[in-house]
């Protein structure tokens, strides 16, 4: 019993019961952990007693794909137009924006557009987003899948994880509802169904082929989840893949189109790293759609695809502004009428986030004045991604029973680790998961904050963890390799 039941209304046994079950590793407790470590390294040295001293100097936040977190550098040309939109009073005096700080004159224009759009920052906008800023989202989807894109149908909102929210919400009726999700999967949709009280159906990638994924293995999930009483109402696929880094093929996506439409599931399509593909190319599930209704007349016209996009990840890598949207292809006009209604509850998602991703959609072109440092911006950020992806793929190569994917995408690698009998001992002797006592040593001897694979869900028998490429050098890699061998020289026997 805790013990301020008697002190105060709310204690730990009578909160809502799906909130406390609900988990969410990748801000659990090595995050909490890791940011303990930060504000004593902060704090300076000697410690103060009781602290210890640290065995490192900085906390390398590599759980979360945080990119200015870990020194991405924003976007010049997002950045200024935020600024003149923030303090509107900067563009009373253009020649000085121009002489005397070298904002462009595509960066004047942008905040006054904008301005001319939302009025100010400051204010609430309409509850689905600014219409312009939607018209701006339908030519950027029209032009990627070359399919018409509708205003009407695009949600703007507080990051995708605000979108997957709403989406879950409308779609979670009982607690007999249950949603396909992949294994591993980012926990947000774990989390979201636990609070919602609804089912996790989960379907398992296959990671001897690039984590990509496996129909059969999808259909067995439903049909075992319908056998038990399951009313599976959607699928949600993360594309490219989190925790994963996995890229879809087309053929991917069809197939689970076809699997959709046959069982008359709702399509989640989580698309946030679309533009984050080494290997291959993106194909997104509109466009998946909208070629198999050309192909096949009326036999997927009334198949359900949300897709959803946001500021965060990317080359923008805006986290903190909180921009993204979601388009609701094949829906019910009155189901969409009332997901307008929940979204409305929260008045309207952060006008600022919406900027951004008026922005993120509709970059400066070429001719623009801006587009040559935005082009060298964004390209530097890309190429430093996926260099930095391939050496710590190598140095993954190296290590004694890790095996790793190479890299195709998102911000992530997932390797497996091999590890030694006497660190299972070791483990239940703390009472952790394996996975989760050899990422909190690490943390613990490097200050390098990975996930257990255990929080992502992985198959019965393995063990992973999750970590981004998004620090910068190459140091705090060889610092896991350092660290892997004296771990498993120290329980190796």
């Amino acid at each position: 019993m805790s013990t301020t039941t008697a002190l105060r209304s709310l204690n730990i046994e009578n909160i809502n019961p799906h909130v406390r079950e609900a988990q969410y590793g990748v801000r659990g407790e090595l995050a909490q952990r890791s940011e303990k470590y930060r504000a004593q390294l902060k704090k300076g040295h000697p410690p103060t007693p009781p602290e210890d001293t640290l065995p490192f100097d900085q906390v390398i936040s590599a759980n979360i794909g945080n990119p200015q977190q870990l020194d991405q550098k924003p976007i010049t040309f997002f950045r200024q137009v935020l600024s003149l939109v923030e303090y509107p009073p900067l563009l009373e005096n253009e020649e000085v924006l121009r002489n005397g700080l070298g904002y462009k004159q595509d960066v004047i224009d942008r905040a006054k557009w904008l301005l001319s759009e939302v009025k100010s920052v400051g204010a609430y906008s309409a509850s689905q987003g600014a219409p312009a800023i939607r018209e701006s989202v339908a030519r950027y989807i029209e032009k990627r899948d070359g399919y018409a894109s509708d205003p009407a149908n695009i949600f703007l909102s507080a990051g995708a994880s605000s979108g997957v929210n709403t989406l879950m919400n409308v779609i979670c009726s009982s607690p007999q509802t249950g949603i396909l999700v992949p294994i591993p999967q980012y926990p947000l949709y774990t989390a979201t169904l636990a609070v919602l009280n609804a089912r996790l159906v989960p379907y398992y990638l296959e990671e001897s082929r690039a984590w990509g994924t496996n129909l059969q293995t999808i259909k067995e999930s439903y049909q075992k989840a319908k056998s038990e009483g399951t009313d599976v109402r959607a699928i949600v696929v993360i594309n490219p893949g989190n925790p994963t880094g996995a890229t879809l093929t087309a053929e991917d996506v069809r197939g689970v189109l076809d699997l959709a439409a046959e069982q008359k599931l709702v399509v989640l399509a989580d698309e946030v790293y679309q533009t984050n593909v080494f290997v291959g190319s993106f194909t997104s599930f509109k466009k998946g759609l909208r070629d198999l209704q050309k192909e096949t007349p009326g036999k997927y016209d009334n198949l359900e695809v949300a897709s959803l996009n946001s500021i965060s990840k990317g080359m923008v890598g805006e986290c903190g502004h909180r921009g993204g949207y979601f388009e609701l292809t094949g829906f019910d006009p009155k189901v969409a009428e009332q997901i307008y209604k929940f979204v409305s509850i929260m008045l309207c998602p952060p006008v600022i986030g919406q900027c951004l991703v008026e922005m993120q959609v509709n970059p400066p072109k070429e001719g623009d004045p801006s587009y040559p440092l935005y082009k060298e911006e964004y390209d530097a950020i890309a190429q430093g991604l996926e260099a930095r992806a391939n050496a710590l793929y190598k140095e993954f190569e190296k290590m004694e029973g890790v095996e790793c994917q190479s890299p195709q995408g998102s911000m992530y690698l997932f390797p497996t680790i091999n590890l030694p009998r006497k660190a299972i001992e070791a483990a239940q002797q703390q009472n952790r998961k394996l996975d989760n006592f050899y990422c909190s040593r690490l943390l613990d001897a490097t200050g390098i904050c990975v996930v257990p694979g255990s929080d992502f869900g992985q198959k019965e028998g393995t063990l992973h963890f999750r970590t981004t490429f998004l620090a910068p050098g190459t140091e705090w890699v060889g610092k896991i390799t350092e660290f892997h061998k004296g771990f498993m020289d120290e329980f190796r026997g």
